[in-house]
């Protein structure tokens, strides 16, 4: 596959991509715009880019909202009883549809990379089962990671511990936790030393809920951290959410931040979602219930931007766009200035990567897998102001998705109508 007349990001020059065998095997700078030959895409000038990734989602929920009652209250608290009340109802097939049609949604998106949570707490593991089905079938089209995610807590919940260890035998990616739902402070804990413990055991990652709540005192976050530090685990784990950072004072965060650099370990905010799930307990004002996205970047920790649901008992909202969640965060954040706008694709693309750990093989660089997508605009900037939608996905070298860009019509009121 050869496509022309590509920007890429931060370069201000047209580009030709090549992919032979399924793999970059050229990156050509052009003097100018060239008429592409036969057998040859034109770009248009349009961006080319990593794909997106989705680092966290939750798939064996997705299109359960209302099933069998909403979540009235809008808090995380009652969206977990909801979806206690639909967790007897997965079946193989239920999770498998349902899971392919959001996938089907954030492929539309140009995501070619997914990392989902599944609920251990199900005796049967029936999610967690068919989301590693899918991932190894659908190993050609989409990266799936499957983290092992005890929803009602590791050590809280009767037999959860088993649960995780039956869970990374069946082949789990990663290793879930969710110390602030634990019953004490005790048992959470014990519950991240226990996810170390069991990262190190069975080689794998590690993404953790956590302080997924507005209380100053939640502060699993620097056990976490403190594990991953003395372990050596750093790039390899991952603390999702952290919305109680919203809530600490800045002198415990001046020392937190001391601790978070050092250990190594990556961060996801999932925007939409916690500003919808937090605050609630609020009056006025209200907290926005984000993590410290702006200042964790601008002190150079890995931080990245997730969707979390697609119309599900936490969130009744979502369509697969990260191009969205991503323009919703940077107005929650504060990242409104034109630096935040120049490397804003950043935070859904090559931090998302190095998240999953997948960054070695991610890119457009010579050598590397020929995964791209094209967007409608020249830069990040322009990608965000207009939302410009994905126009191509390219996979190995092949198209796995392609949509004409919308035109809009001039309206018969203005100059030059026909």
């Amino acid at each position: 596959m050869e496509i022309v007349n590509v920007r890429l990001r931060q370069q201000p020059d047209l580009y030709t991509l090549r992919i032979e065998e399924g793999r970059f095997a050229a990156i050509e700078r052009q003097p100018g715009s060239v008429a592409a030959a036969q057998g040859q895409r034109d770009g248009q000038g349009r961006l080319a880019c990593a794909p997106l990734v989705e680092p966290h989602i939750h798939l064996d929920a997705a299109f359960t909202a209302g099933e069998p009652a909403w979540n009235q209250s809008g808090t995380l608290f009652e969206g977990i009883e909801r979806w206690s009340e639909r967790r007897p109802m997965l079946s193989n097939e239920d999770v498998r549809q349902r899971a392919l049609r959001t996938m089907e949604l954030l492929v539309g998106r140009g995501v070619q990379h997914i990392r989902t949570h599944a609920d251990t707490t199900d005796p049967d593991l029936v999610a967690l089962r068919a989301l590693c089905e899918l991932r190894d079938e659908l190993k050609d089209y989409i990266d799936l990671q499957v983290v092992a995610f005890p929803q009602e807590g590791l050590l809280s919940s009767p037999g959860g511990l088993e649960r995780m260890e039956q869970a990374l035998e069946i082949g789990a990616d990663v290793v879930g936790g969710i110390p602030h739902f634990e019953f004490t402070q005790e048992l959470g804990n014990a519950s991240m030393k226990k996810v170390i413990e069991l990262a190190i055991r069975y080689d794998r990652l590690v993404d953790v809920h956590c302080d997924e709540i507005d209380d100053p005192n939640s502060r699993f976050l620097e056990v976490l951290a403190s594990e991953a530090l003395f372990n050596g685990l750093g790039g390899r784990v991952t603390a999702s959410h952290t919305t109680a950072m919203h809530s600490y004072d800045n002198a415990y965060c001046s020392k937190l931040f001391r601790l978070l650099k050092q250990s190594g370990i990556n961060f996801i905010s999932c925007p939409t979602e916690s500003l919808h799930l937090q605050g609630r307990f609020d009056n006025y004002p209200k907290r926005r219930g984000l993590t410290r996205v702006k200042e964790l970047n601008a002190a150079g920790i890995n931080v990245c931007f997730g969707e979390d649901s697609i119309f599900d008992p936490w969130y009744s909202l979502g369509n697969g766009s990260l191009l969205r969640t991503l323009d919703f965060g940077l107005h929650i954040c504060h990242m409104m200035g034109y630096q935040d706008f120049s490397r804003a694709l950043d935070l859904i693309t090559d931090n998302s990567a190095r998240t999953l750990n997948i960054h070695d093989r991610y890119g457009i660089a010579v050598g590397k897998p020929g995964n791209f997508i094209l967007l409608d605009g020249e830069d990040d900037y322009s990608v965000l102001r207009r939302q410009g939608e994905v126009l191509l996905s390219v996979r190995g070298g092949k198209v796995i998705m392609e949509r004409e860009p919308s035109r809009l019509l001039t309206p018969a009121y203005l100059p030059g109508a026909e």
